[in-house]
C-alpha cells in the first residue's frame, strides 16, 4: 500500500461566522482517510505555506477540534488576503518546495473567488511540475457572489445564511428602538457589507417579510440619486412618521459619492468601505440633517454601522449554515481521498419548494475569479426593496432555532489549538510581492 500523502488546509480572506466549521468537517474526515497523513493548516493562509509555517492539526485534541463548530471568524488558525498573481514565479517555486518538503499530496483552500483563483493555480502548477497534488476548495463568502448567476455551480456560500440571519435580527432589534425613539430620530439608516452585490443588505427583508415595517432596502446593484433616496425617505416618513433605510456599502448615490483618497483598498484592489474614512451611510445621514433639506417630520436622522461583528458573531449563526459548512469540509476531504483534482466542493439546491440540498463539486477553472450577481428580477422596481422570491430564497437558510454555544464561567468556550507545528526544513522565506513590484 502506498505511503499516505499529506494534507494542507488553509483559509484566504474576509473570515465567516462558520469557516472554522468547514475546517473542522476535512480534519474529522481526513483522519478517517487511510489515503491521508497529517493534515496541516497553513498559519494565516498561502502566506503560511510560504513561510513553511505548518500547524500540525491532526496532533490536536478531538475536543479542540470539535469546539471549532462554534468558534467564529478565523483566529485559529489564521487567513490573509494575499494573491498569487502570475508574475509571482518565486513564490510558485517556494510552494512547490514546501509540497515537496511535507509529503503534500492534497492542497484545499477555503475562501471565495480569489481563493478559489489560488487553489486553481497551486494545483495546476503542481501537476505541471510533476508532483501528484490534488487541488481542491472549500466554498466560503458572507456576501453569496461565490458561483454564477443561475445558481447551477453552487447555490449559496456557507457563511451566508449566518450573516443573514444577523441582519435578519438586527433589522428586528433596530425597528424595536426606532419606533420607541422616532420623535427624536425618526430615520435610521443601517449600513451593511457588500461591495459590489447585494445579498447582505437585502437579508434585512428576513426581519420583515410581511412588510410591516417602514423599511426601504437599497442594494449595490441599483444606482440612486441623492433626490430620489430623499424624496423616498421623506414619503416614508408621511406615511409611517418613521423609516429605516438599509444601504449597501458600495452603493453609489449620484451627489454623494466618496472622493477616492477616503477609500481604503486591501492587497486585492477590493475597496474596504468600511475601514474608509468615510461611509456611505454617514453621507447619506449628514445630507438628511443638512439644513438644506428639511424632513418630512421633526427630529434627526442618524445612522449605524456594523462593522465585522457581521461575520464573525457565532450566537446570531444559522444552524443551517453551520451544518452545511461542515459537510462542504467532509465533500473536499472525501474528494480529495478519491483522488479528485480541480474541484470546489459545492451546494446544490436540490428541491426549492421544499428545502433540501446535495453535496456536489464544481470545476475550479469555472469558479475561479467567478462574480455571481444579484438576480436583477429579485429588485423591485421601485428600487427600494427586493422581491417574495429572494425571500423564498433565503428563509431557508437563515434556520429556525438558536445555536447552542458552550459558555464556561460566563465565557464562550472558543477552540484552543496548541502551537505545533511541522519542523521547519527550508530556509526563511519573504512573500515575493511583499518585496517586489509588480512589473509593468
Amino acid at each position: 500500500m502506498a505511503e499516505p500523502k499529506n494534507m494542507i488546509v488553509a483559509q484566504s480572506g474576509g473570515p465567516s461566522p462558520v469557516i472554522n466549521n468547514t475546517v473542522r468537517g476535512i480534519v474529522e474526515t481526513a483522519r478517517e482517510m487511510s489515503e491521508i497523513g497529517t493534515v496541516y493548516g497553513g498559519f494565516h493562509g498561502i502566506e503560511g505555506v510560504l513561510k513553511e509555517e505548518l500547524l500540525d492539526l491532526t496532533a490536536q485534541s478531538p475536543e479542540e477540534i470539535a469546539l471549532l463548530r462554534t468558534t467564529p471568524a478565523a483566529g485559529s488558525i489564521g487567513t490573509c488576503r494575499y494573491k498569487l498573481k502570475d508574475w509571482q514565479n518565486e513564490d510558485f517555486d517556494r510552494i512547490m518546495e514546501v509540497f515537496k518538503t511535507h509529503n503534500i499530496g492534497y492542497f484545499v483552500y477555503v475562501g471565495g473567488n480569489d481563493s478559489m483563483d489560488t487553489a486553481n493555480k497551486v494545483a495546476n502548477i503542481a501537476r505541471e511540475r510533476g508532483l501528484d497534488v490534488c487541488g481542491l476548495g472549500g466554498p466560503k463568502t458572507i456576501d453569496n457572489d461565490v458561483g454564477d448567476s443561475e445558481f447551477k455551480l453552487i447555490d449559496h456560500t456557507p457563511g451566508y445564511g449566518s450573516t443573514a440571519r444577523y441582519w435578519s435580527n438586527f433589522i428586528q432589534m433596530s425597528n424595536e428602538e426606532n419606533n420607541g425613539s422616532c420623535p427624536a430620530d425618526p430615520v435610521l439608516v443601517c449600513q451593511a457589507m457588500g461591495r459590489k452585490i447585494g445579498y447582505i443588505p437585502a437579508a434585512a427583508r428576513l426581519a420583515d417579510p410581511n412588510r410591516e415595517m417602514p423599511l426601504q432596502i437599497y442594494l449595490a446593484e441599483k444606482k440612486v440619486t441623492l433626490e430620489q433616496i430623499q424624496h423616498n425617505i421623506n414619503e416614508c416618513l408621511k406615511e409611517h412618521g418613521r423609516a429605516i433605510v438599509v444601504v449597501s456599502e458600495g452603493l453609489e448615490i449620484e451627489g454623494l459619492e466618496i472622493p477616492e483618497e477616503f477609500v481604503v483598498r486591501d492587497s486585492f484592489g477590493h475597496a474596504m468601505l468600511s475601514s474608509s474614512k468615510i461611509t456611505i451611510a454617514q453621507m447619506l445621514v449628514n445630507a438628511l440633517n443638512d439644513d438644506k433639506f428639511k424632513l418630512a417630520v421633526k427630529g434627526a436622522a442618524r445612522c449605524n454601522v456594523p462593522g465585522t461583528h457581521q461575520r464573525n458573531d457565532i450566537v446570531h449563526a444559522s444552524n443551517v449554515d453551520l451544518t452545511e459548512s461542515y459537510y462542504v469540509g467532509q465533500k473536499a476531504a472525501l474528494m480529495a481521498a478519491a483522488g479528485e483534482h480541480g474541484y470546489m466542493a459545492s451546494i446544490l439546491r436540490a428541491d426549492r419548494e421544499n428545502y433540501t440540498i446535495e453535496y456536489g463539486k464544481a470545476p475550479l477553472s469555472e469558479v475561479a475569479n467567478s462574480e455571481r450577481h444579484f438576480p436583477s428580477d429579485w429588485i423591485t422596481e421601485c428600487g427600494t426593496d427586493v422581491t417574495d422570491d429572494f425571500v423564498k430564497y433565503a428563509r431557508p437558510l437563515i434556520g429556525d432555532n438558536w445555536v447552542s454555544v458552550p459558555i464556561i464561567d460566563g465565557r464562550i468556550r472558543l477552540a484552543q489549538l496548541d502551537k505545533i507545528y511541522a519542523d521547519q526544513k527550508l530556509g526563511s522565506y519573504i512573500p515575493q510581492a511583499d518585496r517586489m513590484k509588480a512589473p509593468e
